[in-house]
């Protein structure tokens, strides 16, 4: 009995140092901190919760420099492109939004939207210049803290920043899923593969491939030759033949063989798609998954 109470004393117990923690010093932020991440692993309240709360205050800490897209890495559209040329570009790439450059990365003309190429792009309407399908681009400055730049995003219902060093050079970029993912963890999308497993058979034939599968065993999978004997891992092979760190859409032809970038960070290519010059018959064990 004595036992019962005890357990429902102690959560009592928290509860009041946390509300007291509010009623008295509310500037602490590690002694909150501290509480909530008690808290959660206590299971008073959820554990996913309790990290999302830590999320949030991290924000105020965390600037755009600490997450944005660096300016090499930045997917661009030039103004001068074919019309033709930048839809199969966005198509390859995928993304729903791209900074349009003039002269060059520092001059960014406007931001345009797939959506909107597309809808331009119909039947036999006259396509417009891409001049009347960008939208205003938003420049903020590197050193904006993440809180203040959702609350931005929020409140201009915008999704991309442009992102400008103290000189005015645009610096990189930023968008709202990059600040969201401080709070929830990255957000996964349909070319994310879990991290142990090392090639994934997608129902179009291709196959997603981890870039930390080592060489040797994606040769053996694929029935191919790759080899520069300096790297260990697919990842390291593709960057030794671009010669720098891979950028998303990226693609490598060796022979019949076809390799496309479709997740990059700024340190290292991380999956690939990839298109065999015929149907693998030979599974390596523990690296088939699925997608």
């Amino acid at each position: 009995m004595s036992e019962d109470r005890g357990s429902q004393e102690r959560p009592r117990g928290w509860w009041e140092r946390f509300t007291q923690s509010l009623r008295g010093n509310v500037e602490d932020q590690d002694t909150l901190l501290e509480l909530v991440r008690e808290a959660g692993e206590r299971q008073i309240i959820d554990a996913e919760a309790a990290r999302m709360v830590d999320g949030i205050f991290r924000m105020g800490e965390l600037t755009v420099r600490d997450v944005m897209i660096p300016r090499a890495q930045m997917e661009v559209i030039e103004l001068d492109m074919p019309l033709a040329e930048i839809i199969a570009r966005v198509a390859e790439v995928g993304h729903s939004r791209f900074p349009v450059v003039g002269d060059d990365r520092d001059d960014v003309r406007g931001i345009l939207l797939a959506k909107d190429l597309l809808r331009a792009w119909r039947g036999d309407a006259p396509v417009p210049r891409l001049t009347e399908l960008l939208r205003p681009a938003t420049f903020i400055p590197e050193g904006k803290h993440l809180d203040h730049l959702l609350y931005e995003f929020r409140t201009g219902r915008h999704h991309m920043a442009v992102v400008v060093d103290e000189y005015g050079g645009v610096a990189g970029l930023i968008t709202i899923e990059d600040v969201l993912e401080i709070i929830v963890g990255e957000i996964e999308d349909e070319y994310d593969i879990d991290e142990d497993v090392m090639v994934a058979p997608r129902e179009d034939g291709d196959f997603l491939a981890n870039a930390l599968i080592p060489l040797e065993e994606f040769n053996t999978y694929f029935g191919v030759t790759l080899a520069d004997g300096h790297t260990d891992t697919l990842g390291g092979w593709v960057t030794t033949r671009l010669g720098h760190v891979p950028r998303t859409g990226e693609v490598i032809e060796e022979g019949a063989l076809r390799l496309e970038v479709l997740r990059a960070d700024r340190k290292r290519v991380q999956v690939l798609r990839v298109t065999p010059p015929h149907k693998p018959s030979l599974l390596t064990t523990g690296s088939q998954g699925t997608a």
